[in-house]
């Protein structure tokens, strides 16, 4: 079962693809930020779980 913090970097990651592909140039930034914020999320979560496991 994914946890709390996936979801949340999933939704994250969709909704700032979503906002790229809808948004005119010029407000691309916003899609970025939030695809970019949850890329990171998920990234130190994968780097807190290998931290974990022995």
């Amino acid at each position: 079962m994914m946890g709390k913090r996936r979801i949340g970097a999933v939704i994250l990651m969709v909704l700032g693809g979503l906002l790229m592909f809808l948004a005119p140039d010029e407000e691309a930034w916003v899609g970025k930020a939030l695809l970019g914020a949850g890329a990171a999320i998920e990234l130190v979560g994968i780097a807190l779980e290998r931290k974990r496991v022995p």
